[in-house]
């Protein structure tokens, strides 16, 4: 093995992933109500304005099987974990008031009953996020499907908050995701 720093500059292909170079390619089921009028469209404000995301952790649960005293480790079933978005606010309040309606078709306020009807379908969408190189290049790409909100954070106000957007957060369940170098379905 070699020391050398020529070395490691060689292995370190593109100077390395940065974790800055992403984007959310958001989607958000019909009937969902905005108040986005920069004509740019709730997607693409998302991508914008979306400025955190994680790529989705891989775990897979252990069933420990007891055995004479010892414990026999076998693989259990996939687990996905909730994801969480962070999303800087725009003065129209766009993309918040996306969420909020579409969790209010979920479940609404005023009666906790759905607009929605038994249909699972009308209510989730997939949601892609995006590892870009240097010069805007897709390296990696996780597609999150069937998701939908589960909780949207505050935003907290305050006389001494200065030189700063207001952002809030919001966490996203989905069923599984894929990703384009491994069980990727379309």
């Amino acid at each position: 093995m070699t020391l050398r720093i020529d070395d490691f500059k060689a292995a370190l292909i593109g100077g390395g992933a940065r974790p800055n170079y992403f984007r959310v390619i958001p989607s958000f089921p019909g009937g969902v109500t905005s108040t986005d009028n920069t004509g740019l469209g709730l997607v693409q404000l998302g991508s914008f304005v979306i400025k955190g995301a994680q790529l989705p952790p891989s775990t897979i649960g252990e069933i420990p099987v007891p055995f004479r005293g010892r414990q026999l480790k076998v693989a259990g079933d996939r687990i996905f974990e909730d994801w969480t978005i962070t999303i800087m606010n725009d003065n129209n309040f766009a993309i918040r008031n996306a969420f909020e309606s579409w969790m209010n078709q979920i479940n609404q306020h005023v009666g906790g009953t759905t607009s929605l009807g038994t249909n699972i379908q009308a209510y989730i969408q997939d949601w892609r996020v995006e590892q870009l190189d240097k010069n805007n290049d897709v390296q990696k790409t996780y597609t999150f499907r069937g998701c939908f909100p589960v909780q949207v954070d505050p935003i907290d106000m305050s006389f001494d908050a200065t030189d700063t957007i207001e952002e809030f957060s919001c966490t996203i369940a989905y069923q599984y995701w894929t990703s384009n170098t491994t069980d990727n379905v379309g």
